[in-house]
């Protein structure tokens, strides 16, 4: 009988982390751990847009050890915590119940196959790119020699870490053989030869890419599992940019269609009884932009990018007359809707990494949330 592993918060953060590297968040953003000890074990999990109290009693009530929110439980520094406000309360109760609290915030929004990409696929825009220029990423190259026969549990390992993936692409090396030579002296045990005397082996030059919040995660686990005594391994700083994220997306409808009709399809594909436009409901749209949440921001970048419509919330008054004054329509989903998607897409992509590690750990999809603002 195969026993089954133990998953700890550490490893959940880490997978993560594989999805949305925390690097990829604001300067102003707080992702990652709110509250929890890494060390606990996981076996069950609930996803859900904020870590509300509704939330806290819903993880109860699953038994989850774990909440996986959107919007960060702790947005600034705590100056005190009592139970006299909503986020004192959450982490009173999640304390209490030793519930741990985890967000993916900013960097899911501008990861690859993130939520803006998810926001995209939803409202039928195909061909979809990063609407902000492309940032300079943060990357190591790890290049590490390995005795033949035994880099498929090196690579193992430094994937598990979080090495290895480009954009939508994981497991991604570069493996090549050749011959290392090495002496060592008469205090050495080596893996292979003889102390004092000069030995040479074939070996195998694996290359791999590596996140640099995870470096130091992904050096330990390599040395863990590599069989030399002394592993020789080079770490390459990279200027590799970040092509496939950013924030926003922008590309083409399959064909072109009036605002109203495409107003009236993100109202079916949201699900969302109304919405907020701007613009002549009979000009042609054709090329779209999408932000989920609050996203006005990109607004100049999505008409650089010729976005005859951008898809966002939380739009302002003269914000709205900006783009009506430039002849680009706006449709304003909501800030619930436009991010609300992220619950079963976030959970259906940990389901598949649990699977792949043949994990036992449970996905709960939070489904009692509701979008404060109301239509009356």
């Amino acid at each position: 009988m195969v026993k089954q592993k133990t998953t700890h918060l550490s490893d959940i953060i880490g997978f993560l982390n594989q999805l949305c590297p925390p690097d990829l968040a604001e300067d102003w953003d707080n992702v990652g751990l709110q509250v929890g000890d890494a060390t606990a074990e996981i076996d069950k999990i609930l996803v859900c847009l904020d870590a509300e109290e509704i939330a806290i009693q819903e993880a109860l009530r699953q038994r989850a050890q774990l909440i996986i929110s959107h919007h960060p439980l702790i947005f600034r520094p705590i100056k005190r915590l009592t139970p006299t406000d909503m986020t004192g309360r959450v982490l009173f109760q999640a304390i209490k119940n030793n519930i741990a609290v985890v967000s993916a915030h900013t960097n899911l929004d501008r990861a690859a196959d993130g939520l803006n990409d998810w926001l995209a696929e939803r409202l039928g825009v195909l061909s979809a790119i990063p609407v902000e220029q492309p940032t300079t990423g943060n990357f190591y190259k790890l290049v590490v020699y390995v005795p033949l026969g035994h880099e498929m549990e090196v690579r193992d390992a430094v994937f598990a870490a979080g090495a290895g993936q480009i954009g939508a692409y994981d497991h991604c090396s570069f493996n090549s053989r050749g011959t290392g030579t090495f002496r060592g002296n008469q205090e050495t045990q080596p893996f292979i030869g003889i102390p004092g005397e000069i030995e040479e082996t074939e070996e195998v030059r694996l290359e791999t890419i590596v996140p640099a919040p995870v470096l130091n995660k992904v050096v330990s686990r390599m040395l863990k599992v590599h069989p030399y005594e002394e592993v020789a391994y080079d770490l390459i700083p990279l200027a590799n940019e970040h092509f496939q994220v950013g924030l926003g997306r922008v590309g083409q409808l399959k064909k072109t269609i009036s605002l109203q009709q495409f107003a009236e399809q993100v109202k079916e594909k949201l699900q969302i009884p109304a919405l907020k436009l701007v613009g002549d409901l009979d000009q042609k749209i054709g090329r779209v932009a999408v932000c989920g949440g609050t996203g006005m921001s990109i607004f100049s970048a999505a008409v650089r990018h010729g976005a005859d419509c951008l898809v966002t919330a939380d739009i302002k008054f003269h914000e709205a007359q900006r783009a009506r004054a430039a002849g680009v329509a706006l449709i304003d989903a909501g800030h619930f809707a436009t991010e609300q998607i992220m619950v079963a897409e976030l959970s259906g992509r940990l389901r598949k990494i649990f699977a792949e590690q043949q994990l036992k750990v449970e996905v709960i999809e939070m489904t009692a949330e509701q979008d404060p603002l109301v239509v009356f």
